[in-house]
């Protein structure tokens, strides 16, 4: 048995006295109350989920297993000469909350490298799919065809053990997250690269392989890491991590699970927001006409874009109240690597004039950039300029929240979600109208 699996199995043993506890003893204890906006409007901020995994923190930003990004990034083992962590090592933090030994680190590069394979029924999947297909339906699609080697739903055909069904949740999503970087690189070079897929290298951790079978040089490889550990969770209320965890609730699989969160991770209004920052940016390229850029002119384009009704993409957050660490983390890493690069000159122009501007209109009570007002910029300077992929890249990083959740999740025994619904009848009567 792996290091990992075994400290994850101590935790789970220490843990599951405390759910059981709250719920015996302190069943009754009210949370939160809700109000009628709240029950129309998405049902925002009612808690009512629980995960140990991360925490969007309003000042702090998102913290993973208690730890702020700048903390993560300081901490794991990182490979020589590279200023982000290793994803495996990401891996492990994420599932047990420990900082792993370089030895527990190179034990899961081998373990996700022993599982990588990807089914031969998988490329014939895409390569029978059209080649104008959305690159997150293909994504998604191959997800899903993975689900008859699921471990779980075996163990639950032979007889479900609620006490062990998080071991072969767990090997699902280990042998999901082993697989699932080839898969989108390989639908980035079949889609976008006449058709020429790059064989991925045995001896390469998660990062390097990616950037390798993308075909895209060093430093993208710590653009990876960064990209991928960044955007794995966000708690679990967000669409893509809350539908993960709903489908799973009903003792899906995790390729059920995570086939559908990636379908939410799809949506306008959740995955794609960094592919419209970029869209604006060169939106803004293309008016000028060859002009020089300066910050006078910017200040033009985004009074007349909030004039008009639109909105600056990348700025604001509903929970936010502060620059997001995942924008700064990006920007730390394009002062060093393209501080002279066309796009970044002008995002970080929108950096300094924009949260002024939104703040004297009282466009937004978080004014600051999120981390997709840089995002798009990055994967544009090495060269990736199909919006169409980015979620696919974001898809890979959410992956590893949402999986590590879900094995939680059975851990716990979580039960079905059923929340209960209401009538517009009956919220009018609550509030008092005739």
């Amino acid at each position: 048995m792996s290091t990992l699996k075994e400290k994850l199995r101590q935790k789970i043993a220490e843990h599951r006295p405390r759910t059981t506890r709250l719920l015996k003893e302190f069943g009754n204890v009210k949370v939160g109350e809700v109000t009628i906006e709240q029950v129309i409007q998405g049902m925002r901020d009612i808690k009512s989920l629980v995960t140990d995994i991360s925490y969007l923190d309003p000042q702090e930003g998102i913290r993973f297993r208690g730890k702020t990004i700048p903390e993560v990034m300081e901490m794991l083992p990182k490979p020589a000469g590279k200023d982000y962590p290793y994803v495996e090592a990401f891996w492990f933090f994420l599932l047990t909350g420990e900082v792993p030994t370089e030895s527990e680190t190179f034990e899961i590069i081998d373990e996700f490298k022993s599982r990588s394979q990807v089914p031969m029924y998988v490329y014939d999947i895409l390569r029978g799919m059209s080649r104008d297909t959305h690159p997150m339906t293909m994504f998604s699609t191959v997800i899903l065809a993975m689900q008859r080697e699921s471990e779980f739903a075996k163990h639950y055909e032979e007889g479900y053990d609620k006490m062990k069904a998080w071991e072969y949740m767990y090997e699902d999503a280990t042998n999901i997250m082993a697989r699932i970087p080839s898969i989108a690189a390989y639908i980035y070079r079949m889609k976008y690269k006449s058709d020429t897929p790059i064989a991925a290298k045995p001896e390469l951790d998660l990062g390097s392989n990616f950037a390798h079978m993308m075909g895209i040089p060093a430093p993208y490889d710590d653009v990876a890491r960064m990209y991928f550990i960044i955007h794995s969770d966000h708690e679990s209320g967000n669409a893509s991590a809350h539908t993960t965890h709903l489908v799973a609730s009903t003792l899906s699989d995790a390729y059920y699970s995570l086939s559908a969160g990636m379908n939410a991770l799809a949506g306008p209004l959740h995955g794609l927001a960094n592919q419209e920052v970029l869209r604006w940016l060169l939106g803004v390229i293309k008016r000028l006409e060859g002009q020089e850029l300066t910050e006078e002119l910017m200040k033009k384009f985004v009074i007349e874009t909030l004039d008009s009704g639109q909105v600056i993409p990348g700025f604001g957050h509903a929970v936010l109240r502060k620059t997001d660490p995942r924008y700064m983390s990006q920007r730390e890493f394009c002062l060093k690597h393209l501080p002279q690069d066309k796009i970044f000159k002008y995002t970080d122009m929108l950096f300094r004039i924009v949260p002024d501007i939104l703040l004297a209109k009282g466009k937004a009570k978080n004014p600051w950039p999120n981390v997709d007002a840089q995002s798009g910029v990055i994967q544009w300077y090495y060269g990736v300029k199909e919006y169409d992929f980015y979620t696919v890249m974001f898809g890979v990083g959410r992956a590893m929240g949402v999986l590590a959740n879900i094995t939680w999740d059975r851990a716990l025994g979580y039960s079905l979600e059923r929340p209960k619904s209401l009538t517009t009848d009956m919220l009018e009567k609550i509030a008092g109208i005739q």
